[in-house]
């Protein structure tokens, strides 16, 4: 298998990697300009930028930007560092830029309503792959979304055992009631999903909150949701409702500073704000 086969397959897998490119050279190198080493989450590679302490320096690099899920350039200069003269190289400089390789990542959309479909057409613009769940067939069905990777009409109850979300995973909840969006909302909050945001006014969101501690949901596990849902961008119709969403679920893929998201999330006044929406 080679390079570009193996990163295939780790997104494929839902697994994580690192591809290290040579993009400057100055002098002689033991490589080439463009020479690439994908390195995987399992700590193996494939291709090679040269060897010497110059691909272990990397592949450690690697390792890191694999799990701050953020690009670096590193620059080598051979001329002027011992430890990267192992008999190999006749001097020179070179810059390795190291980029992620991440799975892609899934927003399970429960409910198929106006704000669900925009919300999936917006996301998938964004470079996610959708799953919907809602148990009205005349709304989820292949017909209104054609480009999901998965489409599920049945109970919500039901519907949830059959979907496990990992860490790479977003849930958005927007049902057309407050009883779904409970429902689903306890089930979300045992998940491995990376965002949960449940849609509804600040008085709905504290009055399902009540309801599930007194079930028994524990506190801590309802302060990772995102709830009112979506960035404060002013929102009312569906589609503007939709890219308030999904622009959160950006800010967390991109691992913004959660108190620059909250931030962004203090601004609302009075109760008709983008996470009011009903389906």
């Amino acid at each position: 298998m080679d390079l570009y086969q193996s990163i295939v397959a780790l997104r494929r897998e839902g697994r994580k990697g690192a591809l290290a490119t040579i993009v400057n050279v100055r002098g002689s190198i033991p490589s080439f300009e463009t020479a690439k080493m994908l390195v995987r989450d399992d700590g193996s590679i494939v291709g090679t930028i040269g060897g010497g302490c110059v691909e272990a320096d990397v592949w450690q690099a690697a390792r890191e930007v694999m799990e701050n899920e953020r690009p670096r350039t590193m620059t080598f200069n051979l001329n002027q560092n011992p430890k990267d003269d192992t008999g190999l190289v006749c001097g020179g400089t070179l810059e390795v830029f190291i980029e992620p390789i991440l799975p892609i990542a899934s927003v399970y959309i429960l409910g198929a309503g106006h704000v669900a479909y925009s919300v999936h057409k917006i996301a998938r613009l964004a470079g996610f792959e959708t799953v919907i769940i809602d148990d009205r067939e005349a709304y989820a069905n292949r017909e209104r979304f054609p480009d999901a990777r998965e489409v599920i009409a049945d109970d919500f109850e039901r519907a949830m055992t059959k979907v496990e979300p990992d860490e790479n995973s977003y849930v958005v909840i927007v049902t057309r009631g407050h009883r779904d969006d409970m429902r689903c909302l306890r089930w979300a909050v045992d998940t491995r999903a990376r965002y949960v945001g449940m849609i509804g006014s600040k008085r709905k969101v504290i009055s399902v909150y009540s309801e599930l501690e007194k079930d028994g949901v524990a506190r801590e596990k309802l302060e990772r949701v995102n709830a009112p849902i979506g960035l404060e961008i002013g929102a009312i119709t569906p589609e503007e409702i939709a890219v308030a969403i999904v622009a959160e679920m950006i800010a967390v893929r991109r691992k913004i500073d959660a108190q620059r998201v909250a931030s962004m999330k203090l601004k609302r006044s009075g109760e008709r704000t983008s996470n009011t929406w009903q389906e």
